[in-house]
C-alpha cells in the first residue's frame, strides 16, 4: 500500500545542505532532500522519567543536544514506535500537532488520542510517499521486532524504516528502530542491496531481564547484514535501561573489520551526507 502526504505550500524548502544532526537518545534531526525530519522525539532532561508502559518507566541520564523550541520548522516526524523513550510528554505537550507523523498503525491510534491528527500507519513494507512541491521523498516501512518470543506481545509494534529522496545527497538511508536481531530482517538488503547511510538503534535494553534493543554483538550484525556505507549508531546510553555502551559497539565493529565504516556522533554534532 502507498499513502500520499501533501505538505502544505507554506512548508518550503531551506537550502540547508543533507545531513544528520544527533540530538540524543534516537533523536536526530535530518536534512534529506529537501525535507526537514525529525526522528523519534524525546526531550526530557537528566533525572527525569518516561513511561515505558505496564507501571514500568526509565530515567534519562543525560540532556538532549537541542530542546523542541530549538528545532527548526520541521515537515514530519519518523517514529519508529510509541513508548516514553521515543515520544516523550515534552514532545507531546510541545511539538506542533498539526505535523504528519508516519509510524505503525498501533502508534498512530495512539497518536490520535493525544492530538496528533496527521499521523499515518504503514505496515511491513508500506510506503509513504511525501511530497513538498516537485521535491518526493518515499519512506518505506521496515521489519521489526522490540522483543524475543511471546515478549514481543506485550511490546509495542515497532518499525524499521528505507528513506528514498528524489535529488538528495544519498540515495537510502535505513533507520533500524527497536528491534532486535531476527529472520525477517534479511529481507532488507534483498529489497535495498544499496545503502548509503545506516541508523542503528543499539544499547542492548533490557526491560525485566529482558534484551529488547540490539547489543553490541547484534549491532555489528547488522551492519554487517544492511551492509550501509555509513553507520551511524544511536540509543545507546541516554536511559538506565540500557546495559550495552557505545564502547562495546566500537570495539565489535573494529574486531569484525567494520570500524572504518562507523561515525559516532557526539550530541548535537552533525554529519555532512555526502
Amino acid at each position: 500500500m502507498d499513502i500520499e502526504l501533501q505538505l502544505p505550500p507554506n512548508q518550503v524548502d531551506t537550502g540547508e545542505e543533507d545531513s544528520v544532526r544527533f540530538i540524543g537518545n534516537a533523536t536526530v534531526l535530518l536534512r534529506y532532500g529537501g525535507f526537514t525530519i525529525l526522528t523519534d522525539p524525546t526531550f526530557v532532561h537528566r533525572h527525569e522519567k518516561v513511561d515505558l508502559g505496564h507501571g514500568l518507566h526509565a530515567t534519562r541520564l543525560t540532556d538532549p543536544a537541542m530542546e523542541v523550541e530549538e528545532l527548526p520548522p520541521l515537515d514530519l516526524v519518523l517514529l519508529s514506535h510509541y513508548h516514553g523513550d521515543h515520544f516523550d510528554q515534552v514532545a507531546q505537550a510541545k511539538l506542533d500537532r498539526s505535523l504528519p507523523v508516519v509510524t505503525t498503525p498501533q502508534a498512530r491510534d495512539q497518536l490520535h488520542e493525544v492530538g496528533f491528527s496527521q499521523a499515518v500507519g504503514l505496515d511491513t513494507w508500506d510506503t509513504a510517499t511525501v511530497r513538498k512541491g516537485d521535491r518526493r521523498l518515499r519512506i518505506t516501512s521496515c521489519p521489526g521486532r522490540h522483543g524475543p518470543g511471546i515478549s514481543d506481545l506485550v511490546l509495542p509494534d515497532v518499525m524499521g524504516s528505507v528513506l528514498q529522496a528524489d535529488d538528495a545527497a544519498v540515495s537510502t538511508i535505513y533507520v533500524s528502530g527497536d528491534t532486535l536481531m531476527y529472520d525477517d530482517l534479511e529481507q532488507i538488503p534483498k529489497r535495498y542491496p544499496e545503502v548509503d547511510l545506516g541508523l542503528f538503534h543499539l544499547g542492548g535494553t533490557k526491560v525485566l531481564g529482558i534484551m529488547v534493543t540490539m547489543d553490541a554483538e547484534q549491532g555489528v550484525e547488522a551492519v554487517r547484514l544492511i551492509d550501509p556505507s555509513t553507520a551511524i549508531p544511536i540509543h545507546f546510553d541516554d536511559y538506565d535501561v540500557f546495559t550495552s555502551p557505545l564502547s562495546d559497539f566500537t570495539q565489535a565493529a573494529e574486531r569484525e573489520g567494520l570500524r572504518d565504516r562507523v561515525v559516532v556522533l557526539e550530541r548535537g554534532q552533525a554529519h555532512p551526507l555526502r
